[in-house]
């Protein structure tokens, strides 16, 4: 066969993952922080972007700009009162009409011209003054209230550094000491024990070691108790000792965790030397104490769930979905700029494509967020209504669910769905729920019927194991006959890792704790 050079045409079709294509993407699978986070950098780089926020939204002043484009989910829906046929309503919210909205401050005059007007004013020398004065304080008499920020009187957060730095200087004295002390406060953690080995401590500083130990003495006196410690024993033990609890027995308990951990009782009640009783006391001292005594003074470590979807009854009975307005992002496309700075008639070629590509990226922002605002309320839909027996009777009726039949569903792909459940929160009249928590794998029915989920499994296993008594306590087996009378098709060994899981402990370790139990309370 000869061989000759020819020209073909071909057409293919192919997707190229563009920079702006790849951003989508991960702004599907960003938390409420994130995409705040990202939106205000975007908005310091791009000059025609505005970020609105819940005060200027409300006032329709600010809003003077007749041709921008208001970021917002404002899909054709039926109203709160009348829902659709399927029973499903969309997001309520529309940013747009909170954006035009007059507040009644607005109609009404407030300076203080009008309290003490120059030819009407009391007849009073020292009124003049007292309104001068009065002007001249911050954030006052200037109408808009700038200049007076109520956060400027909000204490900070004390953090451990803190809170121990003010305790030094009532116990050590010289100078060498608190330096000392400074340089230890600088090696612990966030649960207040000393990662630093005092040998290399006391090398660094050029100190004699048993200064370093004299000054950690005194440190583990300080507020709160336990702080300084090198191991959990000796945090306990700084502990008990403050509350003059640390005898003998108790020693010897506290260096022998690892049989407490394990609840061998047999044997901690012959190495401490003391009865059942006795031994009692002692598990509920150790109880009140804390392993991290430095994790209080923790900052952010109690900050509350944004929930991104509400889901709420209808009167009607069915269930109304809708996004939270709290984590929906409010941004401004400033056409008005964009045309007023093109009409310029100097403008230079770089600056016009510069101002092009800002507009380029602004579109791409607002729709990129009108499209991830639109997948989450498909996902959140779909969820709500292939999880309504769990919506209305409980976590008994949660139903088997995974990604591909929300995605066939909604006509997505399963990597899409993954991207929208991560670390978004679903608020029901259950609960606050994250939304991967609708999803669990399936397990048989035993008599042919409808599969369970492995969640509502697992709270079958702790409700039966809560309701146990110290005569019937029920073993992995007898989990496994019950659920089966129940019509759950469960192996032994399922039951167990579930068990696991749950930080339950087996059925003698739970016999020996629940008699001990009642025998202290005298049962």
């Amino acid at each position: 066969m000869a061989l000759a050079a020819s020209l073909l045409l071909r057409q293919s079709q192919s997707l190229v993952m563009t920079p702006q294509l790849m951003q989508s993407i991960q702004l599907l699978q960003m938390t409420h922080l994130e995409l705040t986070q990202f939106i205000e950098n975007e908005v310091e780089r791009n000059p025609l972007l505005e970020l609105v926020s819940g005060d200027d939204a409300a006032r329709g002043s600010d809003v003077a700009h007749a041709e921008s484009d208001y970021y917002s989910v404002n899909e054709e829906r039926p109203a709160a009162s009348e829902p659709a046929a399927d029973g499903y309503a969309g997001d309520l919210y529309d940013s747009a009409t909170a954006g035009r909205t007059e507040t009644m401050a607005e109609s009404f005059d407030t300076s203080m011209e009008n309290v003490f007007p120059d030819d009407a004013g009391p007849k009073t020398a020292d009124a003049p003054e007292l309104l001068g004065q009065w002007k001249s304080m911050p954030g006052a008499g200037d109408g808009d209230g700038e200049g007076y920020d109520l956060d400027e009187f909000i204490a900070g957060r004390t953090t451990l550094r803190d809170h121990l730095e003010a305790q030094v200087p009532f116990s050590l004295t010289a100078a060498v000491d608190r330096l000392i002390a400074g340089h230890l406060i600088d090696q612990l953690d966030e649960a207040g024990y000393l990662s630093s080995n005092l040998a290399e401590t006391a090398l660094k500083l050029g100190k004699p070691l048993q200064e370093v130990e004299r000054v950690l003495d005194v440190l583990q006196q300080f507020d709160p108790p336990g702080v300084f410690a090198r191991t959990l024993a000796e945090c306990l033990a700084i502990q008990l000792r403050a509350r003059d609890r640390f005898d003998p027995a108790m020693a010897a308990l506290i260096g022998n965790l690892e049989l407490l951990a394990r609840r061998d009782f047999a044997a901690l009640k012959r190495l401490c030397g003391v009865d059942e009783e006795d031994l009692i006391d002692m598990l509920a001292e150790i109880r009140k104490l804390d392993p991290k005594p430095g994790t209080r003074f923790q900052a952010g470590v109690s900050e509350s769930v944004v929930p991104d979807i509400v889901v709420r009854t209808a009167p009607d009975g069915s269930w109304i979905v809708e996004l939270n307005p709290e984590t929906l992002p409010r941004v401004l496309v400033n056409n008005e700029y964009y045309a007023s700075v093109s009409r310029r008639s100097d403008r230079a070629s770089d600056d016009q494509a510069f101002l092009n590509e800002c507009l380029q990226n602004a579109n791409w922002l607002t729709r990129s967020l009108d499209q991830r605002a639109k997948t989450i309320m498909k996902v959140a839909t779909e969820i709500v209504r292939l999880q309504d027996a769990f919506l209305m009777h409980g976590v008994d009726h949660l139903r088997p669910l995974n990604l591909k039949t929300v995605a066939d569903a909604i006509k997505m792909h399963e990597s899409t769905v993954s991207r929208v459940t991560s670390n978004k929160y679903m608020l029901t009249p259950r609960g606050l729920f994250e939304l991967k928590y609708f999803f669990t794998v399936s397990i048989g029915a035993s008599g042919g019927g409808d599969s369970h989920s492995a969640e509502s499994v697992r709270h079958r296993i702790r409700t039966m194991i809560a309701q146990e008594t110290p005569e019937e306590v029920l073993s992995d087996d007898d989990i496994v006959d019950i659920l089966k009378k129940g019509g759950v098709d469960i192996a032994r060994r399922t039951v167990a890792k579930y068990r696991e899981a749950m930080n339950i402990p087996s059925s003698v370790q739970r016999r020996r704790e629940k008699r001990a139990l009642a025998k202290a309370a005298g049962f």
